[in-house]
């Protein structure tokens, strides 16, 4: 309502406006302490007020002042559970950190009574996503002032990032005739990483800034400098053929004039939809490269490699520095943890700053036809080891025992002409099979991981 001073004209009438809509009106106090009457409460009430009509029609003036007794006794309860406020302190701990898919993860709830009044029953119920399990739930009575701890697992079936809560406590008086909801502890995050498969060894020169794959450092005796020695390829001069490494390996040896210096590897990792099967589903093709991206990072950061972390546009999702180790996996793993599909059809590498200078490149594809391989050739390091991963996305729905499709044969050949060292890998080749498979690939063929996953 508008409101005038004494004396001044009276405004001229406003045009009519339109009001926004009035949000919900807040119940009165007695409303809401009345809602959190307990079946028992209600029918201590009913049957109050039932005494109380029967004490008025017989005129007994004792029935009438125990229907009075037994109305007030609800109707107390609720205001003083509504006035008065429990006090409980709580706190919630989830362990580990970094919570790996399929594993399993614990979460402490620390509670205790902060306040004076005593509390009855309390009932606890945690918010908990469907993907970490079904939502706990806990019943305390007569909490202390020490803390109770309370446990429950979580077992996430699939990678996220995820949040947990909010903890509410639905307390009840003494007598059980009235309760009310409390709000204890914030929502809490917890990062579901993926899978993280230990893996021996790595490819010739991955991680070494090599500059080709094949070179082999040689002493060429007392006071001369080291070399850098490959194998003979077509059209190379023959003036810079090592025969003291021809003679020691029977085959022959060229040098490298290129000396190597210590560079790192980028692991590109193919998250397109469009590329895999299965995509949200704890079992398809895209959480196999996640899960193999995931070990392949945390397996070269710890032995002391920088790595580097791309998508298929070439966007950097994680740069780990030389040296960082295992702190380093776990940059990969919180970047892999929130990793979406993306939507884009064909691959464009070529667009984001993904390949630092001197860096072999360890591709992990899905599908991919002709334009993807040409792309990937395009931006595909010069002088460095290149190594791809080929996933055979089609044996994800299919039954086991698969044949590698003719597309996953035509790629790999693409890729292999190019200068890759390929693996193909199906639904049942394991994470660690396929990194030893690709350790001991040679660009004369592609290999297929046949591993039981």
């Amino acid at each position: 309502m508008t409101s005038y001073a004494a004396g001044a004209p009276a405004p001229q009438a406003a045009p009519e406006q339109t009001r926004p809509p009035a949000g919900p009106r807040r119940r009165p106090a007695l409303l809401r302490a009345l809602s959190g009457l307990t079946t028992r409460g209600r029918c201590l009430l009913a049957a109050g007020v039932a005494a109380a009509a029967c004490a008025v029609v017989l005129d007994e003036r004792g029935l009438l002042r125990i229907a009075a007794f037994v109305v007030a006794l609800p109707l107390l309860a609720a205001a003083l559970a509504t006035v008065s406020k429990v006090r409980i302190g709580a706190r919630r701990t989830i362990t580990p950190e970094r919570v790996p898919a399929g594993g399993d993860g614990d979460v402490r709830l620390d509670l205790w009574r902060t306040g004076r009044l005593p509390a009855g029953e309390i009932l606890l119920e945690d918010r908990l996503p469907h993907p970490l399990g079904p939502r706990p739930r806990f019943v305390v009575e007569r909490l202390p002032h020490h803390p109770v701890t309370l446990r429950y697992p979580i077992r996430p079936g699939m990678r996220g990032v995820h949040r947990i809560g909010t903890l509410r406590a639905t307390i009840t008086d003494p007598f059980g005739l009235c309760e009310v909801d409390r709000d204890l502890v914030p929502p809490s995050g917890v990062v579901v990483v993926p899978r993280v498969t230990p893996l021996r060894g790595r490819p010739g020169g991955a991680g070494t800034g090599g500059v080709d794959s094949g070179t082999v450092r040689h002493h060429a005796g007392q006071g001369d400098p080291d070399v850098m020695v490959r194998q003979y390829r077509t059209g190379d001069d023959m003036r810079k053929v090592h025969w003291r490494s021809t003679a020691r390996r029977d085959e022959i040896m060229v040098r490298v004039e290129e000396r190597p210096w210590r560079g790192g590897t980028t692991v590109l990792l193919d998250r397109r939809a469009a590329a895999h099967h299965g995509v949200g589903r704890p079992d398809g093709s895209l959480e196999w490269a996640v899960e193999f991206a995931a070990s392949v990072c945390v397996h070269l950061s710890g032995s002391g490699s920088p790595v580097r972390l791309a998508d298929e546009r070439g966007h950097v999702l994680a740069d780990i520095a030389d040296g960082a180790g295992h702190a380093g996996g776990g940059v990969a793993l919180d970047a892999l943890a929130a990793l979406q599909p993306a939507h884009e059809r064909d691959l464009a590498v070529s667009s984001g700053p993904a390949h630092a200078q001197g860096h072999e490149l360890i591709a992990v594809l899905g599908t991919v036809g002709a334009r993807g391989v040409a792309e990937l050739t395009h931006s595909r390091p010069r002088g460095a080891p290149s190594l791809a991963v080929l996933l055979d996305t089609a044996s994800w729905q299919d039954a086991p025992g698969y044949e590698p499709a003719a597309t996953v044969t035509d790629t790999a050949a693409l890729l292999r002409a190019a200068g890759w060292r390929v693996v193909v890998a199906g639904r049942t080749a394991g994470v660690a099979d396929t990194w030893a498979e690709l350790c001991r690939a040679t660009t004369a063929g592609p290999l297929q991981a046949g591993g039981v996953r």
